[in-house]
C-alpha cells in the first residue's frame, strides 16, 4: 500500500549507526579502541564491548582521566575513540581535550553522545550547548556534526583514517535521512547543498538539518526560494561554500542546536562580514535552557521549521 504523502519518514538514532560503524571498523583494524566514562549504555557499546571485551577501557565517572588515557593510548599507536556524554566530555575534561590531544596533535577521536537538548527532562546540567563555542575556540581541533545515520557512519570512517584531533557530535534526538547520496554521504571541510534557491539561504548543522528543509518547502509556498546548506564540518568552515551563498543570495539564516554565541552562526558570520557582507539571523539558545524534553525546548527556542520561516521572512522583510 502506498505511503500516504504526510506520512513521517522514518527517524533515526544516530547513535546506532556510530556503533555499528565503530564495531565493523574495529572489525578490520586492531588498533581502534574506545574508551568511556561509565557510558556504555548510552554510548550504545554494548554491543562492542560483547565483541571487543579487551579494547573496551572504562574509567568510570572520570571524564579528565578518560582524556588524558586516551592520548596515551594514541601515542602508543591505538586510535582511540572516546565516548561520553557531550556535556561531561566538553565541560570536565576540557583542560585535557586542548592540552593531552589537541595542543600535542593526537588522532584521538571525542565522541560528544547526546548533544544539545538531548537530555532535556535532565536539566541545564545536561544540555551540552556551549559545547561547539567551546571546542571551535581550540587550535587544531576539527568539529564534525552529522545530520543523519548515513553521514554519522561516514564521518565516523574518516574520523578512523584521519589522523588529526577530532571532535564528532553524535546526536541522539531522531532524525529523519537528509543525505541524497548516502554512499557519498561526508566529505570532511565541504558543505552539503540539499537544496538550491537564490532567494535566501538557510544554514543548517545536526539534528537541525531536516527542519531546515522542511522550513525551505514552506517558504517556497509563500515565493521565496531559499538554499539549504548542510554543515557538518564546523572547523575547518567550508569558506568558499558560505562566501558564494551570500552573494548568490544575499542573506544567510543559520540554525543550531547550541548557543548562538561562538557557534555555527557566530563562524559563518566571521566569514560573511569579511568577505561578502550580508544581513543574517542566527537561531539558536540563548542563556541557560529550562527543563523539558528537546523538542518542546526547540519550539521554546524557535528551533523549528516555523521559526526559520519567520526569521527568513522578517530578514526578506516580508
Amino acid at each position: 500500500m502506498e505511503a500516504s504523502p504526510l506520512a513521517k519518514p522514518p527517524q533515526f538514532d544516530c547513535r546506532v549507526a556510530f556503533a555499528e560503524t565503530l564495531s565493523e571498523l574495529a572489525g578490520l583494524d586492531e588498533r581502534i579502541v574506545a574508551v568511556c566514562n561509565d557510558s556504555v549504555g548510552s554510548s550504545n557499546l554494548v554491543a562492542f564491548q560483547k565483541r571487543f571485551p579487551e579494547r573496551l577501557i572504562n574509567v568510570g565517572i572520570a571524564e579528565q582521566n578518560m582524556v588524558g588515557v586516551a592520548a596515551g593510548l594514541a601515542i602508543g599507536g591505538f586510535i582511540p575513540f572516546v565516548c561520553a556524554a557531550a556535556p561531561f566530555l566538553t565541560g570536565r575534561a576540557l583542560e585535557q581535550v586542548k592540552v593531552d590531544v589537541a595542543y600535542n596533535g593526537l588522532p584521538v577521536v571525542l565522541c560528544g553522545m547526546s548533544p544539545g537538548v538531548a537530555y532535556g527532562e535532565l536539566g541545564p546540567t545536561h544540555h551540552s550547548i556551549e559545547d561547539l563555542s567551546w571546542m571551535r575556540a581550540i587550535d587544531g581541533l576539527a568539529i564534525v556534526v552529522p545530520a543523519d545515520p548515513a553521514q554519522t557512519s561516514a564521518a565516523v570512517k574518516w574520523a578512523a583514517a584521519a589522523g588529526i584531533p577530532c571532535y564528532l557530535r553524535v546526536g541522539r534526538t531522531k532524525v529523519a535521512s537528509v543525505s541524497p547520496d548516502p554512499a557519498n554521504a561526508f566529505t570532511f571541510g565541504k558543505i552539503g547543498v540539499l537544496r538550491e534557491g537564490r532567494d535566501l539561504t538557510i544554514a543548517a548543522t545536526g539534528v537541525m538539518v531536516s527542519r531546515a528543509l522542511a522550513a525551505a518547502e514552506e517558504l517556497e509556498r509563500r515565493g521565496l526560494q531559499a538554499r539549504v546548506l548542510n554543515v557538518a564540518t564546523v572547523k575547518p568552515l567550508d569558506e568558499a561554500a558560505i562566501i558564494a551563498a551570500a552573494r548568490e543570495t544575499g542573506a544567510i539564516v543559520t540554525i543550531e542546536e547550541a548557543m548562538i554565541e561562538g557557534g555555527l552562526g557566530a563562524a559563518i558570520a566571521e566569514v560573511v562580514v569579511r568577505h561578502a557582507p550580508a544581513p543574517m539571523r542566527l537561531l539558536g539558545i540563548k542563556g541557560f535552557a529550562p527543563t523539558g524534553a528537546a523538542e518542546f525546548l526547540f519550539d521554546h527556542f524557535g528551533l523549528n521549521a516555523q521559526g526559520l520561516v519567520a526569521a527568513a521572512l522578517e530578514l526578506k522583510g516580508r
